[in-house]
């Protein structure tokens, strides 16, 4: 390249950034940590791994299946739904109580259709217990079962328009990437808090048995101090903005371990008993479905559900009729 191309192209204004990875430095500067911004080169350095982790964010959203109906006709016909709750008043006491349900019933935009879209999740659970089962033309008692049920029901991010909810949850999904990256960063600064108390002590009791006659306790309280010191300084470095933007690029180049689906397939009864494998019962059912593992670590059935608007408005008087009762007992 001649120096004349060189000076060009260090003269040429840089391209104008894509307005979705724009907004995504945003939040990742107000999420993670501001100091990332003092970083040199911050929106070059992070544009790739962010972008890679906006189309990462994507496919996730895009794997979640559904939208499925959840609504007491379909907790009798659909098993999945089925499993999900316990009986058909729980979808009703699941929606009256969601806060983020009874937020957007109260916007006009609730009003654009009779259905909105949200995200589902709930905890697979497990219990052991003995149960009765037929074995042929024979009844056994007290035959271990697994059984299998679902807890802590809730709806994300309602809204009318599935494009709309598909935009909020991709929204949502980096927004976990970005807190798993803050809880890194605040740990190393609970690390680096407690080094800085071990050296002081440390200090301390050397000034303490310099006073003395100094030997071997002296001479392994030195080396002690010296490995604390180099443990502070390396710890300290870590939170330097260009070493956390290094570790922030690293992060979300591979984002699969902070926030993935699972796919799971379990065989069950109609009374939520594990069976080994599918059968001609009409009452036995393959249930597939992905888990989604976010940065609390736990797995939570994720899918779109489909909700009925004036369902979900009687729901929510129900469960405002039930709290104003149980207040005036």
């Amino acid at each position: 390249m001649s120096l004349i191309s060189a000076v060009v192209d260090f003269l040429k204004p840089n391209a104008p950034i894509d307005p979705a990875l724009a907004q995504a430095l945003d939040r990742v500067a107000e999420l993670v940590d501001p100091v990332l911004r003092m970083a040199p080169n911050f929106e070059k350095k992070l544009a790739f791994p962010l972008q890679h982790a906006l189309g990462y964010c994507d496919g996730l959203v895009a794997a979640l299946p559904g939208p499925i109906e959840i609504n007491r006709q379909a907790f009798a016909n659909d098993p999945l739904v089925h499993a999900l709750f316990a009986t058909a008043e729980d979808i009703d006491q699941m929606l009256g109580r969601s806060q983020a349900v009874r937020d957007f019933l109260a916007e006009p935009c609730s009003w654009e259709s009779d259905h909105f879209y949200a995200l589902f999740a709930a905890r697979r659970e497990h219990k052991k217990q003995l149960g009765m089962e037929q074995q042929g033309d024979v009844i056994q008692n007290d035959v271990p079962q697994l059984v299998v049920y679902f807890s802590g029901q809730t709806l994300v991010e309602p809204c009318c328009q599935l494009g709309l909810t598909h935009d909020k949850l991709r929204c949502k999904a980096l927004e976990s990437l970005l807190h798993t990256f803050h809880n890194h960063v605040e740990s190393l600064r609970l690390e680096r808090q407690g080094l800085r108390s071990d050296v002081s002590i440390q200090r301390a009791h050397l000034s303490v048995l310099r006073g003395t006659t100094p030997g071997q306790e002296y001479a392994v309280g030195s080396r002690h101090l010296a490995e604390l010191d180099a443990r502070l300084h390396q710890s300290s470095e870590s939170l330097m903005p260009e070493q956390l933007l290094e570790a922030l690029a690293e992060f979300l180049a591979a984002p699969e371990p902070a926030l993935h689906l699972s796919p799971v397939s379990i065989t069950v009864d109609r009374l939520g008993i594990v069976r080994d494998q599918a059968s001609d019962d009409v009452n036995v059912h393959t249930l597939n479905f992905p888990e989604l593992t976010a940065r609390d670590k736990r797995q939570h059935l994720a899918m779109l559900a489909r909700i009925n608007r004036d369902e979900a408005l009687e729901a929510v008087e129900m469960v405002r009729d039930q709290q104003h009762r149980f207040m005036l007992i």
